[in-house]
């Protein structure tokens, strides 16, 4: 009788899916260090422009989370004006890259960015250019952006143009949280 229940539960959990859900263990692990900033530097930067566009210190600030949206400004030096918007979709997540000027008001080039198109990791999402951005910025229609976060570790920042020698990688120290930045412009 025993070997028989057991075989009908081997069955059954051989039947039964577990779904993970690795866009919502991202988001969770990203919920997690609000209000904290963290000190990063170009690990891989293949246009000449990368290292100049670095230059300066490159902090990131987990500073407003909501249900549905998680906003991150990226201050580089002395230059508040991004900020990587990242909500929830049905689907999964999205990423989006908040461009002002110092004043507030929107950059020409701003909310661009991508769905994630399949389930990734816990790890790491991976988010690919939408209609919008093949609009806005033709160059930047085969754009893969990812982000990648190990607790304690490290949190990257990532792109990469598909079929092109394009790579761009920001590498930010997750062990060692440092003061928290100005808010980025437009940020209340």
């Amino acid at each position: 009788m025993i070997k028989l229940c057991f075989a009908i539960i081997l069955i059954f959990l051989s039947h039964t899916q577990v779904k993970a859900d690795f866009h919502d263990d991202f988001w969770n692990k990203l919920v997690s260090l609000e209000g904290l900033a963290f000190k990063g530097k170009l690990s891989t930067g293949t246009d000449p422009g990368d290292k100049a566009f670095m230059s300066g210190d490159a902090i990131m600030h987990i500073w407003k989370v909501s249900d549905s949206e998680i906003r991150i400004p990226f201050h580089i030096g002395e230059n508040h004006s991004r900020t990587w918007v990242i909500t929830r979709t049905k689907d999964g997540l999205r990423l989006k890259h908040d461009h002002r000027h110092e004043d507030g008001s929107d950059d020409k080039t701003t909310m661009y960015g991508g769905d994630t198109f399949m389930k990734g990791t816990p790890i790491r999402q991976e988010f690919a250019s939408d209609h919008y951005t093949a609009n806005l910025l033709p160059k930047s229609a085969k754009n893969i952006w990812a982000m990648e976060l190990e607790l304690g570790k490290r949190f990257v920042y990532e792109l990469r143009r598909e079929h092109q020698d394009r790579f761009f990688r920001v590498e930010f120290d997750l062990s060692n949280p440092v003061k928290t930045p100005v808010l980025a412009w437009g940020d209340e």
